[in-house]
């Protein structure tokens, strides 16, 4: 059964990658031209000013495999009696229209999300036909500093590490939210407020009315040769977000627990050319509020939030060779906390992050009680192909805490009884292991690309302990996707 569905979704991806590379009218080893895409392309030809209209649609197919981690977070790495394989396709699409006057511009976006052959359930990527974005905006920076943009849209500043659109999901992450902008030539700061949109499979999506997320967001390039970015985020969970949905539904369809949480930060990142071939980014984050833990007895949930998170990178690319590659080098820390059963909490809260992008493709971490050390390398070896790898190595950053998963939720309990599982095993090594991905990518055609990648994690001391009793035992797993993107 699960051979026949892998035949049948790389044959359907193979079909749809060869229909588009024979859709444009060009010669594979030409430079690709852009594209608006397929419609917009068509539609804006003969009249320019056509372009103020964006009409379209993004479909994507991605087929994964999964071996021994691809079910539960509570499993993932376990030896044996338990099957955590999983191999499913994904499909997804967006159609939009759009509309971008001298003051004014809207959006609406679709999407359709569903899947084949997963064996997770409840599914956290289908989510039938809705409503993706819905926005308007007021304004226009080249006449007036102040622009407004109302409706459900997408969030993402700096580099996604708190706050991004989770675009790998097949779902992905959006908000109701208003956002002002101010902005002149020096300086820009964005005023938002909003509530996230819990997906909710055959019904209308809407957001958690007890889940707000506020922030201002602001950028300067006064400091020469850099791009610096100050922010005040404000998460504020009330007591209603666990069963928003209702009692009876699983957590898929309800929110966190309730919190006050407020995050100070600071990152800088180097302006393209401006040291030559290295590059820089550093971002710091500290948090403190609130934090109502339901796994602490009754009476001893509500802890004081204190936590924090460093990130700093750089890198050099070699822009002279003809491949042009780069190498870089990062480090990733995300605070733990010492005392579980203590009045504090000192997990660093990740927020709503795309964290795919930064600590391995296979998703097993977050941005939580780890340390991480991660070597990314790249080459274009064809003006169409680029070519990935990566290096990650983990640590927990306290024992005395759990090891999270990519979606912030503890792959343990509180208590913990040492080798059945994950828990909170603080005699355990701190070493987690260490991932390496590589990923290639084709442009096909201007309205197409095809992406390629496998990811193995060896897994290190903490893991094997977590599995040590003689009936389970730990083992290191596999990743292989193939994913085609149109854009019609």
């Amino acid at each position: 059964m699960k051979s026949n569905q892998i035949l049948n979704s790389l044959t359907l991806i193979a079909v749809a990658v060869n229909v588009s590379s024979h859709a444009g009218d060009y010669s594979p080893t030409s430079p690709l031209r852009p594209s608006a895409g397929l419609v917009n392309d068509w539609f804006r030809k003969d009249d320019p000013y056509k372009a103020a209209w964006d009409i379209g649609a993004q479909a994507r197919l991605r087929f994964e495999i999964k071996e021994n981690g691809g079910v539960s977070p509570a499993t993932d790495f376990r030896g044996t009696g338990v099957d955590n394989d999983n191999s499913y396709l994904l499909y997804r699409v967006r159609p939009r229209i759009g509309y971008t006057a001298e003051w004014y511009n809207f959006l609406v976006e679709g999407r359709h999300s569903g899947s084949t052959g997963d064996d997770r359930n409840p599914n956290p990527e289908s989510d039938s036909m809705d409503l993706h974005q819905a926005y308007v905006t007021l304004g226009n920076h080249k006449q007036f500093p102040l622009s407004l943009k109302i409706g459900r849209q997408e969030l993402s500043y700096g580099d996604e590490r708190l706050i991004g659109a989770f675009a790998w999901n097949n779902i992905g992450r959006v908000f109701d939210a208003a956002k002002l902008r101010w902005q002149n030539p020096y300086f820009a700061a964005d005023f938002f407020s909003g509530r996230i949109i819990i997906a909710d499979d055959n019904n209308f999506n809407m957001p958690n009315d007890y889940d707000w997320f506020s922030g201002v967001y602001a950028s300067t390039k006064l400091i020469p040769k850099q791009t610096t970015e100050l922010y005040l985020l404000s998460r504020n969970t009330s007591a209603g977000s666990p069963t928003v949905n209702g009692t009876g539904q699983p957590a898929l369809l309800n929110g966190p627990p309730p919190r006050d949480i407020y995050t100070v930060g600071l990152r800088m990142k180097s302006a393209p050319g401006e040291f030559g071939n290295w590059d820089y980014t550093t971002e710091l984050m500290g948090q403190f509020g609130h934090f109502n833990d339901p796994a602490l007895p009754v009476g001893s949930r509500s802890l004081e939030h204190l936590a924090y998170a460093f990130f700093a990178g750089g890198g050099y690319t070699w822009t002279d060779f003809r491949y042009t590659p780069r190498v870089g080098l990062e480090y990733n820390y995300g605070s733990g906390d010492s005392d579980p059963l203590d009045d504090k909490h000192e997990t660093f809260e990740n927020l709503f992050p795309t964290n795919h992008k930064f600590y391995g493709y296979m998703d097993f971490v977050s941005l939580q009680n780890i340390h991480n050390v991660r070597i990314t390398s790249s080459l274009k070896p064809l003006p169409r192909l680029t070519l990935l790898g990566e290096y990650h190595a983990f640590w927990l950053a306290d024992t005395s805490d759990n090891f999270y998963a990519v979606n912030g939720t503890r792959r343990g309990g509180i208590s913990p009884i040492a080798g059945i599982g994950y828990g909170l095993n603080s005699t355990y090594g701190n070493y987690v292991g260490s991932e390496i991905d590589l990923v290639a990518t084709y442009a096909v055609s201007p309205q197409a690309n095809l992406e390629v990648g496998y990811g193995h994690f060896f897994v290190g001391d903490y893991i094997d302990r977590t599995f040590s009793a003689p009936t389970h035992g730990s083992t290191d797993a596999d990743y292989i996707y193939i994913q085609a993107v149109f854009n019609f």
